[in-house]
């Protein structure tokens, strides 16, 4: 693929980096989009730093510029540190990352990878730390970080280099 941006942005600045982004051409569906995201980040059932996590490490994973430098103030609130966001990186199994949030990366680079071949260890440590509901609140919200960086991805106009680190609120990004 071109380096080359193949959209841009719709021009205007509305504070919302989704809306902001080439996805804010569409705004028919876009709007529904940005709904999903904030009823994802209002009702989990996990907290926000865990989201965070799984977001992170997608964004990683898709190497999504943006989303690798955003980061919402509601897991900052929970309290996020940037030292504990940067233990997403691979190896993040020897990390000082805590059993819940090494399972949460777990499942999130099950679905990533492979989602239908979880493997019986990772399973384990899933199950050991979720319920089915917590499994499926972390999984929707994976579809939901997922749709968004890899349509950002798709679309192009990423920035060559990473980006400084930037808080984005929950209210601003909900609407």
């Amino acid at each position: 693929m071109s380096a080359k941006p193949r959209a841009t942005g719709p021009g205007t600045q509305t504070g919302n980096v989704i809306r902001d982004s080439a996805m804010g051409l569409v705004p028919e569906t876009v709007s529904h989009i940005i709904a999903l995201n904030g009823s994802v980040w209002r009702d989990s059932l996990v907290t926000p730093s865990l989201l965070e996590i799984v977001r992170l490490r997608n964004a990683r994973t898709v190497n999504c510029v943006i989303c690798r430098s955003v980061r919402y103030d509601v897991a900052r609130q929970d309290g996020l540190t940037e030292d504990r966001a940067d233990m997403v990186a691979d190896g993040y199994e020897q990390s000082a990352l805590t059993t819940r949030e090494k399972a949460a990366l777990t499942l999130a680079d099950s679905y990533l990878g492979f989602p239908a071949g979880v493997n019986a260890d990772a399973a384990k440590q899933i199950t050991g730390e979720f319920s089915e509901a917590e499994i499926a609140s972390l999984l929707v919200a994976l579809m939901n970080f997922n749709i968004s960086s890899r349509t950002a991805v798709s679309i192009g106009g990423m920035p060559e280099n990473p980006l400084p680190i930037m808080e984005v609120s929950l209210a601003i990004a909900a609407d």
